[in-house]
C-alpha cells in the first residue's frame, strides 16, 4: 500500500513531463474551410454541384503505414460543405479498379479487409471522443464511435448516406451525415472542428491520412487531426426524437427438459431523445436482443471468469463513459450484467440513460435498468442503477467520478416481489486518466470501494498505470491493488484480494536497406511480465515472464517466437480440466515453461491463415496448443472462413488429463447492400456444447432490418453419434427507425 500511497506524486510529475512534450506535427497546420452550399446537393456520387466547385480541398495525404516519413502513393482528395440538414464530404480517391480488394458487402465491415475511405470526426476538440464514417469502392457503409482517442467501436448503427461512381483510375464518394446523427456545440460566428481523413489500401499495404499520424498510433488518433473552419457556425438542430419499435414472432423447443414446443409474440422498442445537441435520453421498453451475434467461444483454461464484449446496440452509445472505469479485470460497472446470467438471458423490464456532454469539458451519464424474474433459474428481479460525472482537464485528460447501485428484490410473501435490505452492492470511485498532447504518454490512476450489507473492511481497488509509446519504445507499467471483500455485482471483478504489478516493454527496429525494407516492415523484441501477490500474506500467487520476438512483412503477415515462465501458487484444489470427477491439483507451488511459435499470413491473398503451436509445462503436467485459422475472400460476396483449437493437458495419475477440441467454421455472403446472411458454427467439446446460429438480414430502409434468426445447440460427444438436441429456437424480428 505504500506504493499506491506515492503513485500520485510519482503521477504529477509524470503529467508535468507529459506537458512539456511537443506535439509531433504542428497541430493546427492542417485547416479546412467547410461554407454552406448554395445550391440543393444531389447524393449521385459526382461532384458536379456549385458547392464542389467552390470548396477548398484537402490533398497531400501523409503515410501512416508501412512508413510515416513519406507521401501516400495514392493520391486522395476531399471537400466539404453543408446545408440546413446534412454535413456533406466528396472525395476523389485514386486507385486502379483492378486493384480493388473488398471483403463483403455487408454494413459495419471489419477494419483492415476492405480498402476504404473514412472520416473521423470531433465536434467537441476534446481528442478523446469522435465519430467515425466509412466507404468502400462498392459503397459498402461502416459507422462507429471513437472513444478514449483511438477504439472504433463499430457495433454503433446510425443513420447517414452515401453513393460510390467507380471509373478505372479512381472512384468518386459523396458522403450526407446528418446533423441530426452528430454530437456537437455551437456558439454565433466562426467554430471549429476537430477532423481527419484517411485511406486503407490494401494491395499497395499503406494506410494514409491527411493530417499526419505517427507510424506507433492507430490512423483513427484524434490527437493528430486537422481543424474543420466553419465561419458560419453549423445549423441549429431542431426537434429530434425517433422512435425505433420492433415486433418479434419466435418458436423454439427444450429438449433436454422435455418440454413442449413453445410461440411467443413480442413487442417493445427504444426512444431517443435529443434534449441538447450534445446531450441524449434514451428509452428502452421490453428491449430485444435475439438479432445480436453470438459470442465468439474460448477455451478456458484457468481459474477465472473470461470476459465477453458488449454487442447489444442500447448500451454501446457513450459506452465509454459508463463501462471503461478501472482496469480490465476490475470494473466497477460492466453493461452485460444486466439482462444475462450464468443461467441464461433474463428479461428488461425497462430502462433509462441520460448520457452526452454538458458544454465543452463536462460529460454526464445516468443509467437506470429494471430486470424482472426468472422463476425456473431462481433469478429475482434486480435494479441496476449507475451515474457517472467527468471533467475534462488539460488538453486530452480527464477526471472522473463513478457511482453504481445494483438492487435485489425478493419475495414479499403476497405473490409480489419487494426491496431485499441486504440485498444491495454498491462501488463509488475516483478516477484520473492522463492522455498527453502528442499521444506518446498515458497515465490512469483510480480509488474505488464497495459497500454491501457484509464484509465491508478491505473493500478497495486502486490502480496506476503509466505509459510511453514511441516510434522504437512501447513501455507500460500498471499496478492494481484489489480488496479481499471488494465486490461489484454488477462490474466485472474476476479475481479479488491481490496485489499485483506488470511491467512490459517491446522495442521496435525498423530496416536501413532499402531493399530489406521492402521484404520486412520491422522486427520487434520485448518482455512481458506479471507478479500477482494474493491476500492476506502478501505471498507470490502468480508470476509469468513472457519474451518474445516478432518479424512483419508486408501485407500484415507476422511471425512471432514466444516463451512463457511461469508460477502459481494453489491456494485451493483445482482441476483445469473442469471435471466433474477425479482428483483436482493439491494446495501447493507449481512452476512450469512453454515455448510457442506463430504465422500469420498476406491478408491481401484470396485465401490467407493463421496458425500457432506451443508446448511445455503445465502445473506438474504437460500441455500442447495448435490453434489457427483458414480464410477464403469470395469478393465482393463475402467470406468463409474456419477457426480451430487444440489443447492436449496431460497431467500425472490421480489427476484428470483432457484434449478439447473448440473448432468454428463460419460464413458471412452479401447478396447485396441490403440483404446479408451469415452462419456460424461453434463446435466445443469443453462446454460439451455444439451451437449453430445463423442469420438473415434485411435491411430495407436506413437502419431499419428484418431478421431471421435459426439457433441450434447439442451435446458435443454425441454430435458425429446421432447428434441429441438441447434446444432449438427460431425467430423472426423487424425493426423501424423513425425520425418524428
Amino acid at each position: 500500500m505504500k506504493v499506491l500511497i506515492a503513485l500520485p506524486i510519482f503521477l504529477f510529475l509524470c503529467s508535468g513531463i507529459c506537458y512539456a512534450q511537443d506535439t509531433a506535427a504542428e497541430e493546427n497546420a492542417y485547416k479546412l474551410p467547410v461554407w454552406e452550399a448554395s445550391t440543393k446537393m444531389l447524393l449521385d456520387g459526382v461532384l458536379d454541384e456549385p458547392a464542389w466547385q467552390e470548396a477548398k480541398v484537402a490533398s497531400g495525404f501523409f503515410q501512416n503505414f508501412p512508413m510515416d516519413s513519406a507521401y501516400a502513393t495514392l493520391p486522395t482528395e476531399v471537400r466539404m460543405a453543408f446545408d440546413e440538414a446534412f454535413l456533406y464530404i466528396g472525395a476523389t480517391v485514386y486507385q486502379n479498379r483492378a486493384d480493388y480488394i473488398i471483403t463483403s458487402l455487408k454494413r459495419d465491415f471489419e477494419d483492415g479487409g476492405s480498402d476504404e475511405f473514412a472520416v473521423n470526426i470531433d465536434p467537441f476538440k476534446d481528442k478523446v471522443n469522435g465519430f467515425h464514417f466509412a466507404v468502400t469502392p462498392f459503397n459498402v457503409r461502416r459507422e462507429g464511435i471513437i472513444d478514449n482517442g483511438t477504439n472504433v467501436n463499430r457495433d454503433w448503427d446510425n443513420k447517414w448516406y452515401s453513393e460510390v461512381k467507380n471509373y478505372e483510375d479512381y472512384w468518386v464518394v459523396e458522403m450526407a451525415i446528418p446533423f441530426k446523427t452528430l454530437r456537437y456545440s455551437r456558439v454565433e460566428g466562426p467554430n471549429t472542428w476537430r477532423i481527419n481523413f484517411t485511406r486503407l489500401a490494401i494491395k499497395q499495404n499503406e494506410r494514409s491520412s491527411w493530417a499526419p499520424v505517427p507510424r506507433q498510433f492507430t490512423i483513427n488518433h484524434l490527437a493528430y487531426t486537422g481543424l474543420l473552419e466553419w465561419e458560419n457556425p453549423p445549423p441549429k438542430p431542431g426537434f429530434n426524437i425517433s422512435v425505433i419499435p420492433y415486433l418479434t414472432a419466435s418458436t423454439g423447443k427444450d429438449f433436454e427438459n422435455e418440454g413442449a414446443a413453445e410461440s411467443n409474440f413480442d413487442a417493445g422498442g427504444d426512444i431517443k431523445i435529443a434534449i441538447t445537441p450534445s446531450l441524449n435520453l434514451d428509452l428502452t421498453f421490453n428491449p430485444d436482443f435475439s438479432q445480436v451475434e453470438v459470442d465468439r467461444q474460448i477455451t478456458n483454461l484457468s481459474r477465472f471468469e473470461l470476459f465477453f464484449p458488449e454487442r447489444r446496440q442500447f448500451f454501446l452509445e457513450n459506452e465509454d463513459l459508463f463501462s471503461r472505469f478501472g482496469f480490465p479485470n476490475s470494473r466497477p460497472f460492466f453493461s452485460r450484467r444486466i439482462g444475462l446470467s450464468g443461467q441464461g438471458q433474463v428479461p428488461i423490464i425497462a430502462g433509462a440513460r441520460l448520457s452526452g456532454k454538458l458544454d465543452d469539458n463536462w460529460r454526464i451519464g445516468l443509467l437506470n435498468m429494471q430486470t424482472a424474474k426468472v422463476e425456473d433459474a431462481g433469478v429475482n428481479p434486480a435494479n441496476y442503477a449507475i451515474g457517472v460525472l467527468q471533467r475534462k482537464v488539460f488538453d486530452r485528460s480527464y477526471v472522473g467520478a463513478v457511482f453504481v447501485n445494483k438492487e435485489n428484490f425478493e419475495p414479499d410473501g403476497q405473490g409480489g416481489y419487494e426491496l431485499d435490505g441486504n440485498g444491495y452492492n454498491r462501488v463509488a470511485g475516483l478516477e484520473y486518466n492522463l492522455y498527453s498532447k502528442d499521444g506518446k504518454w498515458e497515465a490512469e490512476l483510480f480509488y474505488h470501494r464497495s459497500f454491501s450489507a457484509e464484509k465491508n473492511n478491505d473493500a478497495q481497488s486502486a490502480a496506476l498505470f503509466i505509459g510511453r509509446f514511441t516510434r522504437h519504445w512501447r513501455l507500460f507499467f500498471p499496478s492494481q491493488y484489489i480488496g479481499e471483500n471488494f465486490r461489484a455485482d454488477a462490474g466485472f471483478v474476476p479475481r479479488p484480494g491481490f496485489w499485483s504489478f506488470s511491467p512490459g516493454i517491446t522495442h521496435y527496429f525498423f530496416p536501413k536497406s532499402a531493399g530489406l525494407a521492402k521484404k520486412i516492415i520491422q522486427l520487434g523484441l520485448g518482455i512481458n511480465t506479471n507478479f500477482t501477490y494474493n491476500q492476506p500474506d502478501y505471498r507470490l500467487a502468480d508470476r509469468s515472464v513472457n519474451p518474445e520476438f516478432f518479424i512483419e512483412f508486408p501485407g500484415q503477415s507476422t511471425l512471432s517466437f514466444g516463451y512463457s515462465s511461469d508460477f502459481t501458487y494453489l491456494y485451493f484444489p483445482f482441476d483445469p480440466t473442469n471435471k466433474e470427477s477425479g482428483e483436482k491439483l493439491p494446495v501447493g507451488e507449481y512452476h512450469y515453461n512453454s515455448a510457442g511459435v506463430s504465422f500469420n499470413s498476406d491478408v491481401r491473398k484470396k485465401v490467407y491463415f493463421d496458425l500457432g503451436a506451443s508446448r511445455g509445462d503445465f502445473f506438474n503436467g504437460n500441455i500442447s496448443q495448435v490453434e489457427g485459422g483458414l480464410n477464403f475472400r469470395w469478393q465482393p460476396v463475402g467470406i468463409i472462413a474456419a477457426t480451430f483449437a487444440y489443447n492436449d493437458i496431460q497431467l500425472p495419475n490421480p489427476y484428470n488429463s483432457a484434449s478439447f477440441w473448440l473448432i468454428g467454421p463460419r460464413a458471412e455472403l452479401s447478396f447485396s447492400r441490403s440483404l446479408f446472411f451469415s452462419t456460424f458454427l461453434q463446435y466445443n467439446t469443453q462446454a460439451n456444447n455444439v451451437n449453430i446460429n445463423s442469420r438473415l438480414q434485411w435491411r430495407f430502409r436506413p437502419v431499419s432490418d428484418l431478421f431471421l434468426v435459426y439457433t441450434d445447440n447439442y451435446y458435443s460427444n454425441q454430435f458425429f453419434d446421432g447428434p441429441q438436441v438441447k434446444n432449438r429456437a427460431l425467430v423472426l424480428k423487424v425493426t423501424y427507425w423513425l425520425n418524428l
